[in-house]
């Protein structure tokens, strides 16, 4: 599979001018809405709308969708394109048209000797993706084995990992999600924030002599990252000097507990990191795509390669699924067309995802990412203005805190606000009160949230309970708000993988419908750029501050008269 540009990179279809679009515009206005009469009047509804995808059990039937509903959307899908603009991803075609790379973060996950080979703008890419992988888990063993030390000799019990979006995000979250499985005697940490009082909080309780720094970036100029990286390379010299290490050996030091992933081998070496401990990937692979590439060398060192690998194959599981499911079955397919119909028909702003697992605590906000970087956007690929709604802000909290947080505004609020919902069959850590199995008792609120929020509570029923007159209405529930409940056997690397592939393909089928490149991020560099030129501003100079608007000048006099 050979591929260098694509064709797929023309005009972009308006969706709003399409048959499918005007049929849908039409149901939305005809439909009368009711969960409880669906359910009542097709005893299988629950069966015709859900779906597997790999390990994972997606029930879409408490959605506000009817065959005819789903139908017109994948009407839609079609005459989009969707099939040919996901073809061209997997094919390596340049889809990312603002940067003019292709979009592979799918072939980070390919296994070895996958048929047939993928060959791009002249690259061997699975032979690459597997040479770098084989350093990953070669450099993971030393220091899990205790061969790689500190340079006082002693062995690593710490890797802090410093990047920032998805050089932080994605590690962070799948190592909370799947801490059990660290190495005894190993953990990691993550910075990522340029207020000092990460990288301060951070180390603060570390030892220097059994730390290891990974500086994850790309181009290794990231203002955020490397700041951090300066400042943690401080903390650990002054450490080690505190502890009587010789002046002349700070540079082996640097050598022996930092190591880079990136490209940049000048500027790692001027870091004082052997560009032999420096782990790249390419610029095919977006930022918040790019967990399972070298930027997941943390993982792969505290959870080990075999977790990574099982990741991975997870990941990859779900590529599958997407690549090859027809649409009616396709579950990243079916989500992603039911986000449209909820963004541009349904008119909900705004997405909450709520996983009932404490492990996942990190997952809303990784999605957050993904989707917000990915399709926060106005203009289409060719360059052109959508006249419609991109985007969802993406938001959520684990179960059951959240019941006991903003729940209220989900059963009773006047925003319409969809929900995904996550649960395991079995718990990593099942325990028990008394005769209760906590984790069933943690299950039921679960079922009884989605069953709620589908269905109500009618004022009839309100009433047959002894509330009366103005209590009434405070005791109601509308019910018909949308969910959808994704369940698997349990929490594996794999079925975490799946969950994030699937999360990543869901966002690319909007991405197609709105017509947008899911795949840049212009919209994060403006105020990075203004930051960088206020520095002498915020440092005192008084024609800098007279150059900006009222505004920031008053902000940073009001800095300089009361910093501490």
């Amino acid at each position: 599979m050979t591929s260098t540009t694509n064709d797929t990179t023309g005009s972009a279809i308006d969706p709003t001018t399409t048959t499918a679009w005007e049929a849908l515009e039409a149901h939305y206005l005809e439909q009368t809405t009711s969960l409880r009469e669906w359910f009542e009047q097709d005893p299988q509804r629950a069966e015709r709308f859900s779906r597997t995808a790999a390990d994972l059990h997606v029930d879409l039937s408490k959605n506000l969708i009817t065959a005819e509903t789903m139908e017109l959307l994948l009407d839609l899908a079609r005459e989009v394109d969707l099939e040919g603009r996901r073809a061209a991803m997997f094919a390596g075609e340049h889809i990312n048209t603002t940067e003019d790379r292709a979009v592979l973060h799918t072939a980070l996950r390919r296994p070895e000797g996958a048929e047939p080979a993928l060959e791009v703008d002249g690259q061997d890419v699975d032979a690459d993706v597997h040479a770098t992988l084989r350093r990953v888990y070669d450099f993971a063993d030393k220091v899990r084995s205790g061969e790689w030390t500190g340079v006082t000799g002693k062995r690593i019990e710490t890797v802090v990992n410093i990047g920032i979006g998805g050089s932080d995000l994605g590690p962070a979250m799948i190592y909370e999600a799947l801490k059990p499985l660290a190495q005894e005697g190993l953990e990691a940490r993550f910075i990522s924030n340029i207020d000092p009082t990460d990288a301060y909080a951070t180390t603060a309780d570390l030892d220097p002599e059994t730390t290891l720094v990974i500086v994850a970036s790309k181009t290794f100029t990231t203002l955020e990252t490397i700041t951090n990286a300066r400042l943690v390379r401080e903390w650990l010299l002054g450490g080690l000097r505190d502890r009587g290490l010789d002046q002349d050996l700070e540079a082996e030091a640097v050598r022996r507990h930092f190591v880079a992933v990136s490209t940049a081998l000048d500027k790692v070496e001027e870091f004082g990191i052997d560009p032999e401990n420096a782990f790249g990937f390419w610029n095919w692979v977006g930022g918040r795509y790019s967990v399972d590439s070298a930027i997941g060398t943390v993982l792969a060192t505290v959870l080990g390669p075999d977790a990574f690998e099982e990741l991975l194959a997870g990941f990859h599981a779900m590529d599958e699924h997407f690549r090859t499911a027809p649409l009616e079955d396709n579950v990243p397919v079916l989500m992603g067309m039911l986000n449209v119909w909820n963004v541009n028909f349904q008119g909900a702003e705004t997405h909450a995802v709520l996983p009932y697992s404490q492990y996942l605590h990190r997952f809303p906000a990784y999605l957050q990412q993904l989707t917000m970087e990915s399709n926060g956007k106005s203009v289409r690929w060719d360059g052109s203005l959508v006249s419609y709604d991109t985007g969802e802000v993406f938001w959520g909290e684990p179960g059951t805190n959240g019941q006991h947080a903003f729940f209220q505004l989900l059963h009773q609020g006047t925003r319409l606000i969809p929900a995904d919902f996550i649960a395991f069959a079995t718990p990593n850590h099942p325990l028990t009160d008394g005769e209760q199995d906590v984790h069933e008792l943690f299950l039921a609120n679960f079922f009884a949230q989605t069953k709620a929020l589908a269905f109500g509570k009618t004022a009839e029923e309100v009433r047959a309970e002894g509330t009366e007159g103005a209590l009434v209405a405070a005791r109601e529930f509308s019910g018909d708000r949308p969910t959808t409940s994704i369940m698997a056997p349990k929490l594996t690397p794999s079925v975490l993988g799946q969950l994030i592939a699937l999360y990543e393909h869901i966002t690319f089928v909007q991405g197609v419908v709105w017509g947008i490149n899911s795949f840049d991020q212009w919209g994060v560099e403006l105020g990075k750029q203004l930051a960088k030129g206020l520095a002498p501003a915020v440092a005192g100079d008084e024609q800098a501050i007279a150059a900006e608007d009222s505004s920031t000048a008053a902000l940073i006099r009001y800095y300089r008269e009361h910093r501490g």
